[in-house]
């Protein structure tokens, strides 16, 4: 009340601190002129070094739009696997504490530190003759060297810890109080985690979708591995690079780029509703 009063007689002057700028601040800014010079020069680099023209051929070339289109195809596709058989998962590490989970944790992140290569070669070997998973795939008709499956499921794998990861934050963001009053009035586990739990996660899951939709687009060194044709459209930058030079894979390297520079623009405009919601 009194320190009201203070206010209300301009005896106390509201404190507004001062930034005074130095050496460690000049330094931060330099860094970051130079992480951001760093990205953009050879991006921008790239976009200028090809003509409009080219752009335009590429575009009505259907071998570009077909590898451009397989790539968005599957990497939706496996964006969808990891959205339902990394949901459940992602809520499990979110409520449930167990033993090991913590090496569960480093298992689920461990295609992150792996070198995609080797990934191709385990999908592979995994896969082949001899090995019974590879004989049961075999006798069931599922292929993986060489098809639309197999870069599927390495595209899956690749993207699973970016889902896993962006939907177990948002679970841990839902109060588990509010979990718990549902289930006192009544409510099933099922119809808790539908009506409550998922409506209020949703964001999280859908920007989990789109980081693993958008590395899955970038991959090379597992797909080339597992299945050379058909092509994606990171593969047919590099056949087009061994084979002819800049100036055929430019244009096809930098509509992949404006694809991915959608899918990130998308996940900052959510990521920023989402820190503005009241």
């Amino acid at each position: 009340m009194a320190i009201t009063l203070f206010h209300k007689a301009g005896f106390v002057k509201k404190f507004t601190p001062r930034i005074h700028s130095g050496p460690v601040l000049w330094c931060m800014v330099l860094a970051s002129i130079l992480v951001t010079l760093g990205i953009l020069l050879p991006l921008l680099q790239m976009v200028m070094g090809s003509s409009l023209t080219n752009l335009i051929d590429a575009f009505k070339d259907p071998d570009v739009r077909g590898a451009v289109g397989l790539s968005l195809g599957t990497s939706f596709g496996a964006a969808s696997i990891c959205l339902v058989f990394g949901t459940p998962f992602a809520y499990l590490l979110a409520r449930k504490q167990f033993w090991g989970k913590h090496v569960v944790e480093s298992i689920v992140d461990l295609p992150i530190m792996i070198p995609h290569p080797v990934i191709g070669i385990a999908f592979l070997g995994l896969a082949g003759k001899g090995h019974f998973i590879g004989d049961l795939m075999y006798a069931l008709g599922i292929r993986i060297m060489g098809t639309t499956t197999g870069i599927v499921a390495v595209l899956t794998f690749v993207g699973l810890p970016f889902f896993i990861g962006s939907a177990t934050n948002g679970f841990k963001k839902v109060p588990e109080r509010q979990e718990h009053v549902a289930r006192s009035l009544g409510a099933s586990f099922s119809q808790t985690f539908f009506r409550i739990t998922l409506p209020l996660a949703w964001r999280s899951i859908l920007v989990g979708f789109i980081m693993s939709a958008a590395r899955a687009l970038s991959e090379f060194g597992a797909v080339v591995i597992v299945a050379y044709y058909p092509m994606t459209a990171p593969v047919m930058v590099y056949e087009r690079f061994t084979a002819y030079g800049l100036d055929y894979s430019q244009p096809v390297a930098i509509w992949l780029i404006a694809t991915s520079l959608l899918l990130f623009i998308l996940l900052r405009v959510l990521a920023l509703r989402g820190e503005t919601r009241p």
